[in-house]
Order: C-alpha cells, then sequence, then structure tokens
C-alpha cells in the first residue's frame, strides 16, 4: 500500500522566531467547549473574583474536559457565544486586572501510578492541541496497556505557515522528552516514533540528539507530503500497519500523541499550571510580520496582530488553523482556543475563490486522495441524492485534508462537498439503523 498526498508551499516563515508573549488583555472569553465532547459546566458566577488557573468549568460527563481561567480578574459576566462553526456555547468573560496572579491552590499533581497519571492528565484540561481538540485523557486511559506497542508521536505538522509545533521541539526539547519518559513509567509503553517532515532540519537535529541518549525513542524523517500528520497516514508511515475503516490506532497497538500535547503533560506534572495559554503561529498575506505569539486562551485573536505588527490591510478571510483544513472565522473577536495552534489572516488575492468549471475527468483527485477515495464519483453521487453509492464510495473515510480541491484543475468544490455528502451518509445510516431495530 502506498499512501497518496500532495506538495504543498510550505510557507514556514515563523520556524527560525521564538515566540513572541502578548500581555494579558482588558478580557478574555473563555468558550465552555473547547474540545471533541460535552461541553463544560460553569462553576463562576458574575462577580466572582478568579486567578491564573482556577477551574471556571468543571467535566460534564465521561467525555468532557475541565476549563480554567488565563488570567486574574473579575467575571463580568457568562453569556452564550457563536463559534466559527455556527454553534452557540456558554462562555465565561473575565475582565483582566493585568496582574497575572496564579492561584493558590495549584500544586504539582501526585502521579504516581497509572490511575493518577490518567487523573493528573484529565484535571490538566489538556487536549489534542494539533487542531483536533480530542480529550487526552481519555487517549491514554487504555484498558489493556499490554496492547500498545508504540507511541507515535506526530511532529509533521505539513500544514503550509504553522510552526508551534515546530518551536515545541526547538524550545522545549526537555519537556518533550519528560513527557515521554512519564508515558514509559506510568503506561509501560516501550518504543516511541516521533515522526517529523524532512523541512524541519533544526527541530529534527535537536530530536535526534535527544533521542540517542533516550530508550526506545527513534526519530523517524519523512517526506514533505501534504497530509502526512493525518492520523492514519502517520502510523501507516511510521510504522507500515494499517488502520482499519471504524478503527483507532489502538487497534493495532498504537497511540498518537501530538508533540506540544507531550510536552505540556510534562509541564502540568512538574508545575500543576492547567492549560491556560497557546502558542499561535500569526501568519498569512495579510500580516505584516509573521510571528509565533503565546497568548492567554480567551485573548480575541484580533490581538494577536499586535505582536506582529498590525496588519497590511484589511483581512478578507481570517483562519483558525492552516488553510488546508482551517475554519473561517466570522471575526476578530473570536478567541484563542486550547486547540488554536495558527491565526492566518489572508488578503484579497490570496482569499479569492477560484473560478470553477466543468470537470474533465483528469482523474488528480482520486490519484491525489491519501485513502484512494473517488471524490468526483461522490460529488455524483451526493448530488443524486444516491445514499447507497455514498456509504459504497467510503466517502465517511473522508478526513476533508483538501488534497482533492487542491489538484483539480477544474477547481471544483470537492471537499466542501466531501462534507456534506459525510452528513447525508450519517442521516442515511441513522434511518437505516431505525428501521432495522423496528423490524
Amino acid at each position: 500500500m502506498r499512501l497518496h498526498g500532495i506538495k504543498v508551499q510550505h510557507h514556514k516563515n515563523t520556524a527560525s522566531d521564538s515566540p513572541v508573549r502578548l500581555p494579558d488583555p482588558p478580557e478574555v472569553v473563555i468558550p465552555m467547549s473547547m474540545h471533541i465532547g460535552k461541553p463544560a459546566n460553569v462553576v463562576v458566577k458574575k462577580g466572582d473574583s478568579v486567578k491564573v488557573g482556577q477551574l471556571i468549568g468543571e467535566r460534564d460527563g465521561f467525555v468532557s474536559v475541565p476549563i480554567h481561567s488565563s488570567v486574574s480578574g473579575t467575571v463580568t459576566k457568562i453569556d452564550e457565544i457563536t463559534m466559527s462553526a455556527g454553534q452557540k456555547v456558554k462562555a465565561v468573560f473575565i475582565k483582566s486586572d493585568g496582574l497575572g496572579e496564579m492561584y493558590e491552590g495549584i500544586t504539582p499533581p501526585e502521579a504516581v501510578d497509572f490511575e493518577s497519571f490518567v487523573s493528573a492528565v484529565q484535571e490538566s484540561g489538556v487536549v489534542g492541541l494539533g487542531g483536533a481538540g480530542f480529550p487526552t485523557f481519555i487517549k491514554v486511559n487504555v484498558k489493556d496497556l499490554s496492547k500498545i506497542d508504540e507511541l507515535v508521536i506526530n511532529a509533521a505538522e505539513c500544514e503550509p505557515y504553522i510552526t508551534s509545533d515546530t518551536r515545541t521541539m526547538i524550545d522545549k526539547p526537555d519537556f518533550v522528552f519528560k513527557g515521554i519518559e512519564a508515558i514509559r513509567r506510568f503506561m509501560g509503553v516501550k518504543r516511541f516514533i516521533i515522526g517529523i517532515e524532512d523541512n524541519k532540519r533544526e527541530a529534527i537535529k535537536i530530536m535526534k540528539d535527544y533521542a540517542s541518549r533516550a530508550e526506545g525513542v527513534e526519530v523517524k524523517v519523512l517526506p514533505s507530503i501534504y497530509p502526512q500528520g493525518g492520523e492514519k497516514v502517520l502510523v501507516y508511515n511510521t510504522t507500515g500497519k494499517i488502520i482499519p475503516k471504524g478503527g483507532l490506532p489502538i487497534d493495532v497497538g498504537v497511540i498518537v500523541g501530538n508533540v506540544t500535547t507531550v510536552a505540556f503533560i510534562a509541564e502540568y506534572l512538574e508545575t500543576g499550571i492547567p492549560l491556560v495559554e497557546k502558542c499561535v503561529t500569526v501568519d498569512g498575506s495579510a500580516v505584516n510580520k509573521p510571528t509565533n505569539v503565546i497568548a492567554p486562551i480567551g485573548t480575541p485573536i484580533g490581538r494577536l496582530f499586535e505582536c506582529c505588527g498590525g496588519l497590511k490591510c484589511e483581512p478578507a478571510k481570517v483562519i483558525y488553523g492552516g488553510p488546508m483544513m482551517g475554519i473561517a472565522v466570522p471575526s476578530l473577536d473570536v478567541p484563542v482556543l486550547k486547540m488554536t495552534n495558527a491565526v492566518i489572516a489572508m488578503d484579497e488575492k490570496e482569499a479569492a475563490p477560484p473560478k470553477t468549471t466543468q470537470c474533465i475527468n483528469c482523474g488528480n483527485c482520486l490519484s491525489h486522495c491519501p485513502f484512494r477515495l473517488d471524490p468526483k464519483g461522490i460529488m455524483h453521487a451526493y448530488n443524486t441524492d444516491d445514499r447507497e453509492a455514498l456509504e459504497a464510495l467510503c466517502v465517511d473515510l473522508c478526513m476533508e485534508c483538501g488534497c482533492c480541491s487542491y489538484v483539480c484543475p477544474a477547481k471544483r468544490p470537492l471537499v466542501q462537498t466531501n462534507k456534506m455528502a459525510k452528513i447525508k451518509l450519517r442521516e442515511y445510516l441513522n434511518e437505516k439503523k431505525a428501521k432495522e431495530e423496528k423490524k
């Protein structure tokens, strides 16, 4: 099996620059949903004084994570906000006092065995920091630890522009390897593979140097082919294992963790400070000076541009994440989230949608899809409402990487159609299941 992909322009403009710390903004807006799963429950009220690291949202159910204040100050209100994907969630509005005072209750957790380690990861509030937002404590809470053959550390960072993970490897290699040692100690994992693209030479050198002094750690340098950081792609390219349809990495003996997530776990075990800030790559054609910015979670993204010399022009589009899989935001008031690894501001030329023409049946979309799906066939099935065909074409395997749209000479909205087709297929499968249950 050979996994396919595309060559993209890297635009890693900020890879060599140390991050700049943004002063606490006058106000932060901290949503109770910055993760996959149920939103957290607000545990503060208007008028409450809070400090950095203080719990403001407690877990609600198993697939949920706690939320902590990123500044010291006063809760001004609790209100609903609209997220970039359109859903409404509760958020805590905090007026900062600019002092950045730490909550008195912060102490390093007592992790002495597997159970207390999982509990510590849970209480830290950490989620997948590469952009996925999946609660990390669920990923490490493996029922049968003997099933784990290796931990694959995702350091590919394959999207254009984004370099926040690169800076973790350059600036915090100690914590990356302390995180590895913690996972080895508490989970019994013996083999670790750091998968990193070959365009990150400084980070590769540092990771290899540390790995040479660590037990069972391999740095696997991978071709810079997008989407190298996709979970199934990365597992195959580092281990040769194929995750089955509908399966998870653990089904083939693998756990996948983002490199910044691994480093953060080590920091939390050492300091007890929960996830309250993020390193965010700020870049794009509308940005004066691309910069990596360390900002409190809940900071309006518009304030990030202040560390970058402002904007060259009024941005035509601003997105969370990279240009391939990022999500457009409705305004510059939306907050930095736990999983925000980049904010890209595009000028009118860069953001203008291409002119769409008729499909010429070239097959580029099929030959470049990492999973060899048929985007052209999926588009036809979607447009004709052939839901059985959508199931047969395995559209639910699509990871929405955007390779198909990128290589299409007719500039057809293939990935957008795939997203809609997945919703249609899900509705169809639910209907089919309901009919079978009635029988």
